[in-house]
């Protein structure tokens, strides 16, 4: 179905996502100085909110070691909204205590594991231990004076348990909203979603916890993110996360390729007649400039082929 003019006029947010889960399960460590010069590429290329580090323990993502190194260097960005990812109250504490630095944190994004077996994998926590922590995670948050969001993860199928049961996730972002969530996030952590699943399970939750407004968090693991990213938009999401060069995945998820491309997101709904704040040009420009300080280059699709653009015919070639 193709969205109606009313519908097409609306914007819609882009997070940016790369400086965190975009290389949280990367082998080779990215300096501090190369994380920071990627977030000052992210607010050139058009980025208003940017998710740029996790609190969280070092041993387990060592990636994130530098969490506030990073946020120390930050730069004064007008406009700009800067998110930590927090796993538990340590980690809001961590979060809460860079509102003394010159550039703080605005968001603190907190993570509700939507299965038993990969909450206790991921966060050691149970589904029900993940609502008593998530509920005080955020309270602590918001009386702090951070914009408090919890991403519900594994919400469209768990890497050990198969299957997410649709009810469970309605009622999961039923409970964070009534325990003070400010947005709520749903993230496909592994890729399996398909876009009949994808729309269905949005427009659901959007029905469901209204006004309280929804993103989505899309992998791309088996080639449907930027589908099911239409899907999303169709049921009334204006919300995405996306990563530079489709760069992440999850240390504690077998298989879970990288998320949605930011280039395949400015592509899809550019091209679409929706506008979404990014210069798509400007980020096929900080793409290749990621991709000599990963040296390789970046997964993105359309990150590799970039924008459609008629070209000549080329010199000497039969017409």
């Amino acid at each position: 179905m193709i969205p109606t003019s009313s519908t097409r006029a609306d914007p819609v947010t882009i997070v940016e996502v790369s400086p965190r889960d975009g290389l949280q399960n990367e082998s080779t460590l990215v300096s501090s100085t190369d994380k920071l010069a990627l977030i000052n590429h992210l607010i050139s290329m058009g980025a208003k909110r940017i998710e740029v580090a996790s609190f969280v323990n070092p041993r387990r993502v060592p990636q994130m070691a530098d969490a506030e190194a990073v946020v120390a260097g930050l730069p004064l960005a007008p406009g700009v909204k800067f998110i930590g990812l927090c796993l538990n109250e340590r980690g809001v504490s961590r979060a809460i205590a860079t509102l003394d630095s010159t550039r703080p944190l605005d968001e603190a994004g907190c993570v509700l594991v939507a299965s038993d077996t990969f909450g206790i994998v991921n966060q050691g926590q149970t589904v029900a231990d993940g609502i008593t922590a998530n509920s005080a995670m955020l309270k602590m948050a918001r009386e702090a004076g951070l914009f408090a969001q919890v991403t519900i993860s594994a919400a469209f199928g768990c890497p050990y348990e198969g299957p997410v049961p649709a009810d469970r996730v309605v009622d999961l972002a039923k409970r964070m909203a009534d325990a003070g969530a400010q947005e709520i996030a749903l993230a496909d952590t592994i890729g399996v979603a398909v876009p009949a699943q994808a729309g269905e399970l949005t427009r659901r939750v959007i029905e469901a916890i209204a006004p309280v407004p929804i993103r989505l968090h899309l992998h791309d693991t088996r080639g449907l993110a930027p589908a099911n990213a239409w899907a999303g938009y169709e049921a009334g999401c204006r919300t995405f996360d996306s990563a530079l060069g489709g760069l992440g995945g999850c240390p504690f998820a077998p298989g879970a390729a990288g998320n949605v491309g930011t280039e395949e997101l400015l592509y899809l709904f550019g091209r679409s007649g929706i506008v979404t704040g990014y210069d798509l040009e400007t980020t096929l420009d900080a793409n290749r400039w990621f991709a000599t300080i990963m040296g390789r280059a970046l997964p993105s699709r359309a990150g590799k082929a970039g924008d459609f653009i008629a070209r000549p015919i080329p010199t000497g070639a039969k017409e």
